[in-house]
């Protein structure tokens, strides 16, 4: 099939990885649509030209937000290939656990972990016809942890293994893989035009792959992983942290 033919949904699509993500497949010939709470940003990214992008505005915490965004997609391009469950609530910090309020922890239940299951819930009808994919994005944070970060690692390590209980109730039919990004360096892909200082050769040296991660290293990882040549992949968790959770630290 022709690229051109072939439909995405990127949650969280207006900024960040998520915005790698549009620009990736866009730039491959897919027509993506995208969601996002942030509706100045998105709308910019949609009027931006050369691609054939639709942006949606929502919430994927919201049952009715995440059934019309699905709706409208699959209205506008005829179909639906593939779905990149990308939206989250980014910052992992919510300090000590016993100050943790019940409102914060459920958001980041709602948003991280929920809102993936209602997308795919809403898809899965749409992709069974197209023997499509769907790849959810997780973080290193469901291998290990900083303090403060339990709403988040938490999410995050329900995702791993929302993808592996997905793949194994839709396969043959469809796909689930996830992605566990390291650190990513989003701050230059947030839709303004501010001026990004460099990191420090400290911050790549953490690094075994000599550098921090930029949103393409995702984006082409979760492109690869919705093509035919990964139609073998499945219930599968990608690290992809430039060797960083396989390196041991001691403090000097």
């Amino acid at each position: 099939m022709n690229q051109s033919e072939r439909v995405a949904l990127v949650t969280g699509g207006a900024r960040g990885i998520g915005r790698g993500i549009v620009l990736n497949l866009a730039a491959a010939g897919w027509k993506v649509a995208f969601c996002d709470t942030d509706e100045e940003i998105g709308q910019q990214l949609a009027s931006s030209g050369g691609h054939e992008l639709r942006f949606l505005p929502g919430d994927v915490a919201s049952e009715a937000d995440v059934e019309r965004i699905v709706r409208d997609t699959a209205a506008w391009a005829g179909r639906l290939d593939a779905v990149i469950n990308n939206a989250a609530i980014a910052n992992p910090e919510t300090g000590p656990v016993e100050e943790l309020s019940l409102q914060q922890w459920q958001r980041r239940l709602d948003v991280n972990l929920t809102g993936p299951f209602l997308v795919t819930k809403h898809a899965v009808p749409h992709l069974r016809k197209t023997k499509g994919a769907i790849v959810n994005m997780a973080s290193t944070r469901a291998l290990q942890s900083e303090p403060d970060t339990e709403a988040y690692a938490a999410t995050k390590g329900g995702i791993v293994a929302l993808t592996h209980a997905l793949a194994v109730s839709l396969g043959p039919d469809i796909r689930v893989n996830c992605i566990s990004p390291g650190w990513i360096d989003t701050r230059a892909w947030q839709g303004g035009s501010e001026e990004v200082a460099p990191l420090s050769d400290r911050d790549h040296q953490q690094h075994p792959a000599g550098r921090v991660g930029q949103p393409g290293d995702i984006a082409s990882l979760a492109a690869y992983l919705i093509s035919p040549e990964a139609s073998f992949i499945t219930g599968q968790n990608f690290v992809a942290d430039g060797g960083m959770v396989r390196k041991m630290i001691y403090e000097e």
